[in-house]
């Protein structure tokens, strides 16, 4: 089996020579790269699985890189902070982030978190039932709506992903964080409702149809449009 390779992109050859030795313990292949401008390079030459991304790089703010990053690709990234203010960590989650550590950190709980999102990727391969013009994408890790894809973050993936296999049920903000696996205590819940209009804008690119509805006071369903 080939082994999953992970781009780290930290600045502290202590911190950076940590994380790798702990990743490379569990079975994958890293890349280690100590400046943002590096990191958006080394996505172009090679297929990662995952990225562990400072945020206080010297080059590129690490938030700034993952905006770069989410025009071209999808795949999860765990910021890495000495920030533990919630702006930062709402901000992250919100322009594309899966996790976010602060330091100091356990080596082995960023292992488990890193594990931990790779198998909801895996998970997310499954056969699920098509319902209208949206459908689950061949790569398993996307959505086609009338044949294009939407280009969806992994966090947004899962929330669409979940209403999707259970198309016309309303679901709660706390059953949305259930389903993805988020902690219920770490700032999520609010953000459930940005990442829920960002999905509205991307599917709102291909037809006017009101794929995702409010249900005030309940949450979220998704709508069967033939």
């Amino acid at each position: 089996m080939t082994k999953k390779r992970i781009l780290v992109v930290e600045d502290e050859q202590a911190i950076a020579d940590t994380v790798i030795h702990v990743l490379e313990n569990e079975g994958f292949v890293v890349d280690w790269v100590s400046l943002g401008s590096d990191a958006i390079v080394s996505l172009s030459q090679e297929q990662y699985a995952l990225m562990v991304l400072d945020v206080g790089l010297p080059d590129i703010n690490g938030f700034e890189v993952c905006k770069n990053i989410r025009i071209h690709y999808d795949l999860p990234i765990i910021f890495l902070t000495a920030r533990s203010e919630e702006i930062d960590r709402v901000v992250g989650l919100e322009i594309g982030g899966d996790d976010y550590v602060t330091k100091p950190f356990s080596p082995r709980e960023l292992a488990a978190r890193v594990k931990v999102i790779l198998k909801r990727v895996n998970q997310a391969s499954v056969e699920v039932t098509q319902s209208g013009r949206l459908q689950i994408a061949p790569s398993g890790c996307d959505f086609l709506l009338h044949n294009q894809l939407l280009s969806l973050t992994s966090i947004e993936f899962k929330l669409l992903q979940h209403m999707y296999q259970h198309t016309g049920v309303v679901m709660s903000r706390d059953q949305l964080l259930t389903a993805g696996g988020f902690a219920h205590d770490a700032g999520y819940e609010r953000n459930i409702d940005s990442h829920i209009k960002s999905l509205r804008a991307k599917l709102r690119k291909f037809d006017d149809n009101e794929y995702i509805k409010t249900h005030r006071g309940f949450g979220y369903s998704l709508n069967e449009i033939a």
